[in-house]
């Protein structure tokens, strides 16, 4: 069930909100630019880049893990608290809200994907 607010919780939350996205993905994409020229400019080997983006992958994924779903959800309420509407979906849980597609991206996926991208790299 989704309930839309009609009014912001404060003025200028959804622009701050979309601005932080926004910093939030160009650093992401910054990462990956800066890795992937890095890699170039030293000459990596597959196993090298390969090494490179699941090491980058997988930090990301253990703090996305331990700091958001484990301490501003289950530990501060963060969200329960502006939202307290969703506040019944934590109810009883020791550990995040999808702990099953968390272990998944970061035991299959980012694997994957950090292969698929260290083969790209390597073909330039």
């Amino acid at each position: 069930m989704l309930i839309q607010r009609e009014h912001e919780l404060f003025y200028g939350a959804r622009v701050i909100g979309w601005t932080l996205f926004l910093i939030g993905v160009l650093m992401i994409l910054g990462v990956g630019v800066i890795a992937v020229w890095d890699g170039f400019r030293s000459g990596f080997t597959f196993r090298q880049f390969f090494l490179r983006f699941l090491m980058i992958f997988t930090i990301y994924k253990i703090c996305d893990m331990v700091l958001i779903d484990n301490f501003v959800l289950l530990k501060f309420h963060f969200f329960q608290h502006y939202y307290p509407e969703a506040a019944h979906v934590m109810e009883g849980r020791k550990y995040g809200f999808n702990i099953v597609s968390q272990l998944l991206k970061l035991f299959v996926i980012f694997p994957a994907v950090s292969a698929l991208a260290a083969w790209i790299c390597t073909l330039f």
